[in-house]
């Protein structure tokens, strides 16, 4: 175990059972009607993030075993995640079920991070936007991008609307 990710392993640990339970209680209205700066509402950002954990995972399997840097496909960048978020309809997907796979997927990844060997932390894949990124950077910034969509989440939770929803 890599002492540095164990801080990190803590606190997504903690975050994915507080929202877990957060996220199973939102009412219908409040998960389907608010709508982010990107236009997507409360469940297609948990089904974002469960395309980030699904994604994060094989990334970092893969760095453990192929050449660096890897040329692994980025579902991020250049709009595709609107395109995974819009071809899998998170919109339409049943929320508690949705909701389940969101921590499950974080837990796992949380796992892995625990299994992170040492020797490949300075191997790096390229991204869309020909950035290389190690797997040393990778799980920090993981944890940062797990927050700001927590962030968001919560802001819309909070949002007072107009149309009372």
């Amino acid at each position: 175990m890599i002492p540095a990710f164990e801080a990190i392993r803590e606190e997504l640990s903690q975050q994915i059972l507080l929202w877990e339970k957060k996220l199973n209680i939102l009412p219908e209205k409040t998960i389907t009607n608010r709508k982010n700066s990107q236009n997507r509402s409360i469940r297609q950002i948990v089904g974002h993030m469960v395309d980030s954990a699904t994604n994060n995972i094989h990334r970092v399997i893969h760095m453990h075993y192929q050449e660096s840097p890897l040329n692994y496909p980025d579902y991020a960048n250049l709009g595709n995640n609107d395109r995974w978020i819009a071809i899998q309809n998170y919109q339409e997907e049943d929320w508690g079920e949705l909701v389940q796979l969101w921590a499950s997927v974080n837990r796992h990844m949380v796992h892995l991070i625990g299994q992170i060997d040492e020797s490949v932390l300075n191997k790096q894949w390229v991204s869309a936007l020909n950035e290389k990124i190690s797997l040393g950077a990778m799980i920090p910034d993981y944890l940062k991008h797990f927050k700001l969509h927590l962030n968001e989440i919560s802001a819309l939770i909070n949002q007072l609307t107009i149309e009372h929803d």
